[in-house]
């Protein structure tokens, strides 16, 4: 008997050791790896790929980083690469002799275009960096690099450089490649359409005066066919926008044609203050500048008219104001129609000559980029001395409107770039939101609903079950029993306050069920529903009326306390996880909050806006 305890203290550590040993292995993110466990903050902190810094990569990493935590572009990589793996490998190699403009085109840019090699380059390197890694993970950029080093046939130097050129440089090259691939696609489905048309169509068909009108409304048909085909297919560069630079005489109050220009990051001056906001640059940047000494082209054309009458009073043969007369009805017609176009054929008077008018320029933004990268310059040129980094600090929103009333656009802060350091040296850090996007609808163009549609599609298959009126069945009398089960029926529908997991809520008896003793039920079968003595009496059902009452009200306030406390977790939870940001520095990634980088306003110098969806 004495070995008998010693045999049960030995069991027990058995045990304990095989549960020690389960543990390890199988769960080896567990305290006993000295880690804490998935949900702690040490192992988010390990969510995030970094990139490696062998020579003054941070401009690079910085970038990439930053790119990497922006949706919409992602999106479009996976869709721009998907479509040319897809396609018929000859549609990017076929290169085209002339633009759409007629002018002559760079065969080997062109096909290096169409190729999209930096677009399948920068999307291998955000796949890898969006993985969430177990255990710290760093990577190399040098791929990407070398991508970018073989599309503009030139070495990248690993000296200080400067993050927003990089970018500037990618995010161009990223919109040709995207407009040469659908130039390519629009050539190719054009050519197969006239293709088909040629066959389906002969010659001496076409030719028939009887067939011209159907011929003519079958071209245009098609050809409305492919414009909507090609537009709903191309939903274009996320970061590509638009502004238009217009221009008003202050004088005649002429406005030339708007200049459109494209642009992929928005340059907005800092100014020399200690401290301003996002807003006061964007105002710098868009507001009304006055420019004196400008030449007004109407202007221009009435100072002629005035210096053409003056000649016209002052000569006096018949054949020179019949030449002047004429000079005057074309300089009136480019006055009346366009401006800024004068007649080729009339002299007008040397420019000098012209009267110098005051002009107001305003820049606005007509078409809203998905993603808004806003770029805030820093560097003080002084032509005396070396440059310097202007060293104000910037408040920035998280959330931020832009455009009018009729044209709003609202942009979530989704990534930033910050430097440390003088105009010429320096540290890249990015900022990276712990972001997690819905799934992306991609409803198919004849039918209504979708594989994430709101609206499910109708299986026509299933029959439909038949409705049950409430006047084919007999209301049973509620009884005391009855009310207290939950499956009790009220005005011929199945009561939602069912505890029994097997009663379905839209479920009702059958008739066939229902008891047809008069005891149990009160109605007699015999009689029909609508006479007086087929339902009971007022007094026998007041103690049965309370309870129902009370049980329901029981039963309501059960259900509110539940949803107010689900609805408050998830509040919580939502919060938590658009509170959560990465500090990335290279191979180092940190955890913060958005209140820590909302206060890096004395570093930043890029942001990442992304455009909320609506709903």
């Amino acid at each position: 008997m004495p070995d008998r305890p010693l045999t049960v203290l030995t069991y027990a550590a058995s045990a304990s050791l095989a549960a020690i040993a389960l543990v390890y292995f199988f769960s080896p993110n567990h305290l006993i790896d000295g880690e804490a466990s998935a949900n702690s903050a040490s192992t988010r902190k390990k969510g995030v790929v970094g990139l490696l810094n062998p020579a003054n990569d941070c401009f690079i990493n910085c970038i990439l980083q930053s790119l990497a935590g922006l949706g919409d572009l992602r999106l479009y990589l996976i869709r721009e690469v998907h479509r040319r793996e897809l396609s018929d490998p000859s549609i990017y190699t076929s290169v085209a002799l002339k633009d759409q403009n007629g002018n002559q085109v760079h065969s080997s840019k062109l096909a290096s275009l169409q190729s999209g090699e930096v677009t399948q380059g920068l999307k291998s390197i955000i796949d890898s960096l969006n993985e969430r890694p177990i255990h710290k993970k760093t990577i190399s950029a040098s791929n990407f690099v070398r991508v970018l080093e073989n599309a503009f046939g030139s070495r990248i130097s690993k000296t200080q450089q400067d993050a927003q050129e990089l970018l500037q440089i990618v995010a161009e090259r990223l919109a040709e490649e995207y407009h040469a691939g659908r130039d390519a696609r629009r050539r190719a489905f054009q050519s197969e359409s006239n293709n088909i048309d040629n066959k389906a169509y002969p010659e001496d068909l076409s030719q028939s005066k009887e067939g011209e009108d159907e011929d003519t409304f079958l071209e245009d048909l098609l050809a409305t066919e492919r414009d909507s085909d090609i537009s709903d297919d191309e939903i274009g560069f996320p970061l590509e926008g638009t502004t238009e630079a217009g221009i008003e005489c202050s004088h005649c109050h002429f406005k030339p044609k708007a200049n459109t220009t494209s642009f992929v990051m928005l340059n907005l001056m800092v100014p020399h203050k200690s401290s301003t906001t996002l807003n006061d640059c964007f105002d710098a940047h868009f507001k009304t500048e006055h420019i004196d000494d400008y030449t007004c082209d109407q202007c221009r054309l009435q100072h002629a008219l005035d210096a053409f009458g003056k000649d016209l009073c002052r000569v006096k043969s018949e054949a020179e104001k019949a030449i002047i007369r004429a000079k005057i009805l074309k300089v009136q017609k480019a006055l009346n129609e366009n401006p800024e176009q004068p007649p080729e054929d009339v002299d007008l008077p040397n420019v000098s000559l012209a009267p110098k008018r005051r002009i107001a320029r305003h820049v606005q933004i007509t078409s809203f980029p998905k993603i808004l990268v806003i770029h805030l310059s820093r560097s003080v040129f002084d032509p005396g001395s070396i440059s310097t980094k202007n060293m104000a600090k910037v408040a920035f929103p998280e959330r931020l409107p832009l455009g009018g009333l009729l044209n709003r656009r609202n942009y979530k802060l989704l990534g930033m770039v910050t430097h440390r350091g003088t105009h010429n040296s320096g540290h890249y850090e990015a900022f990276r939101r712990q972001h997690l996007y819905a799934p992306v609808s991609t409803p198919h163009k004849k039918r209504p609903s979708g594989p994430y549609s709101a609206t499910s599609t109708p299986n026509l298959g299933v029959t439909r079950s038949p409705d049950l009126s409430s006047q084919s069945l007999c209301p049973p009398e509620p009884t005391i029993d009855s009310v207290r089960n939950p499956k009790v029926i009220v005005k011929g529908e199945a009561s939602t306050s069912s505890s029994d997991p097997s009663v379905s809520s839209n479920s009702l008896p059958s008739p066939s069920t229902r008891p047809s003793s008069s005891s149990n039920s009160g109605v007699p079968t015999s009689q029909p529903l609508n006479s007086p003595s087929s339902f009971p009496k007022k007094e026998n059902l007041l103690p049965v009326r309370n309870q129902t009452l009370s049980f329901t009200q029981e039963v309501s306030a059960t259900k509110k306390q539940k949803r107010s406390s689900i609805d408050i977790t998830r509040l919580k939870r939502r919060k938590k996880v658009s509170e959560r940001w990465w500090r990335i520095s290279d191979d180092k990634v940190k955890e913060c909050t958005t209140s820590d980088v909302l206060a890096m306003q004395k570093d930043v110098y890029m942001l990442f806006y992304e455009m909320e969806r609506d709903g």
